[in-house]
């Protein structure tokens, strides 16, 4: 298929995330490098994506080791989303794409142990999608790069909402469990919001909410 391939990157030291940037650096078919530093499930990883400087450290080093496009995917498992969004930017991220998933547990009362053997993990799915637009739109406000939105996102309308808020794109995870055609359905619901809409272009309603 004749489509970008953008490699999901995560290491649990900052050598690794640039020695996998590097190997991938001019690798036939590759667009560009999703760097995430927000994994719930990897203790490292989160690490990387809970403070400023450590955002800027990862994202520092791959853009020294590659001129492959970086996207940086952030967490909102922190309390300065817009600061970690600026300071991977200032590192020489070229977009950045949120949220990654929320963290949250889960335990059986019969067994009266967790249900999970990181005792947490990654909540996602349409009850964090309120909490990624609110993100994305502040993110947006914040930062002059192209922001992938995602979060919770299950249908078109859903999709239209992140884009009013000002995503460029936007990715499609947990419906694609529930539903394999999830995103062709999204995009044809999108293109027909446009038409019922008479808008003949979807460039043209990112970022209007309010407007």
């Amino acid at each position: 298929y004749e489509v970008p391939v953008l490699v999901n990157v995560v290491g649990h030291s900052v050598r690794e995330y640039a020695e996998v940037a590097a190997r991938l650096d001019g690798v036939e078919g590759v667009a560009g490098l999703e760097l995430n530093i927000s994994c719930p499930n990897v203790e490292a990883c989160m690490i990387f994506g809970s403070t400023p400087e450590g955002a800027a450290e990862v994202v520092r080093a791959v853009r020294e080791r590659t001129g492959l496009t970086l996207i940086t995917k952030l967490s909102p498992n922190t309390g300065d989303i817009i600061g970690i969004a600026q300071a991977a930017v200032d590192a020489g991220s070229d977009a950045l794409s949120l949220i990654n998933t929320l963290l949250g547990t889960a335990i059986d009362p019969w067994k009266r142990k967790f249900r999970l053997a990181n005792i947490t993990g990654g909540l996602s799915g349409p009850a964090v999608k309120p909490i990624a637009l609110k993100m994305v739109y502040y993110v947006c406000l914040a930062v002059d790069v192209p922001i992938i939105g995602m979060g919770g996102i299950m249908n078109a309308t859903d999709a239209v909402e992140f884009l009013l808020a000002g995503a460029r794109a936007v990715a499609v995870g947990t419906a694609s469990f529930v539903n394999p055609m999830a995103a062709v359905e999204i995009i044809d619901g999108i293109e027909h919001y446009l038409d019922s809409m008479a808008i003949g272009d979807v460039n043209n309603i990112i970022g209007t909410v309010g407007q």
